[in-house]
């Protein structure tokens, strides 16, 4: 049964109540997924730490070319950020699509990470974007990359009861770089992902430097797609390269069969259609510098 629901003002408070709790208490600031989940049974806690009245968890800063999204910034501020507008389109264009508007407004970002959903349309983005989690608890602070923070279908590497994800980071985009995401979907509201494609690309005289490319639902969390990567490296920008890599996607791809999400096979045929769409586009933003 639900007992307490704390307030810390600062990340060490939290951290605090944390370890008075004993492994009973849960992190919100959403709390979108976790407020269904507890009266479902699929949670059992005693106490709830509201980390949405922590300044520093509230913000979307950039230094030294590196933005920073607290845990407590929400879907709908990431979407509607300027400098995330500017500098990562593919998160702004990510976080757009999660949900309702409503539930955008509530949603943070880092939740829907820490949720641990494969096809979390904003983790998707970040895992792109090479994106740093920093995680803090009793012992300090550690550093994992957001696709480490999967350790299955549903299921988080990260401890609610004893660890606060206090932000996520990731470089960004600069002069001929460009992101995009795309999205499959059955309809426009509420629609989860039947498949999600986010890319960073950076060009140099007409050609690939390098390229992350993160895909989902087809594997445990968002997966890379190595091989296309491997392939565009270096390469010349023509269509014939990026059908090639689109294709490539698919040796990292292992989609199930999904009542929601549509046949394995509907979908192996699909993905590289979104890959190609996602290159792209990103490449259209890197040449017009629209990031």
């Amino acid at each position: 049964m639900l007992q307490d629901y704390l307030f810390p003002e600062t990340i060490d408070e939290a951290i605090s109540f944390l370890k008075s709790s004993a492994g009973q208490a849960r992190i919100i600031a959403g709390g979108t997924d976790l407020l269904l989940d507890i009266p479902d049974g699929k949670v059992k806690t005693g106490s709830l730490i509201d980390i949405t009245r922590i300044p520093e968890l509230r913000k979307i800063t950039m230094e030294n070319g590196v933005i920073c999204i607290g845990a407590a910034v929400t879907h709908n501020q990431v979407a509607n950020s300027e400098l995330i507008q500017e500098k990562a389109a593919a998160l702004a264009h990510a976080a757009s699509c999660v949900g309702s508007y409503q539930i955008r407004n509530s949603g943070t970002v880092i939740g829907n990470v820490c949720n641990a959903q494969p096809a979390a349309d904003t983790a998707v983005a970040l895992v792109a974007l090479g994106a740093i989690a920093e995680i803090a608890a009793d012992g300090g602070k550690e550093y994992v990359a957001v696709e480490k923070m999967y350790a299955g279908v549903g299921k988080s590497n990260i401890d609610s009861a004893s660890q606060l994800v206090t932000m996520v980071r990731f470089p960004a985009a600069q002069k001929n770089q460009g992101t995009a995401f795309v999205r499959l979907e059955q309809r426009k509201a509420l629609a989860l992902p039947m498949l999600n494609v986010a890319v960073w690309v950076s060009l140099e005289d007409d050609r690939f430097q390098w390229a992350r490319i993160s895909m989902a639902p087809v594997g445990p969390g968002p997966m890379r797609a190595l091989s296309a990567e491997q392939i565009l490296k270096g390469a010349e920008v023509k269509a014939d390269v990026i059908e090639k890599a689109a294709q490539a996607a698919l040796e990292q791809a292992n989609p199930r069969n999904s009542a929601l999400r549509g046949s394995r096979e509907y979908r192996t045929f699909v993905l590289p259609v979104l890959v190609r769409r996602a290159l792209e586009q990103a490449v259209t933003n890197a040449r017009c510098k629209c990031n």
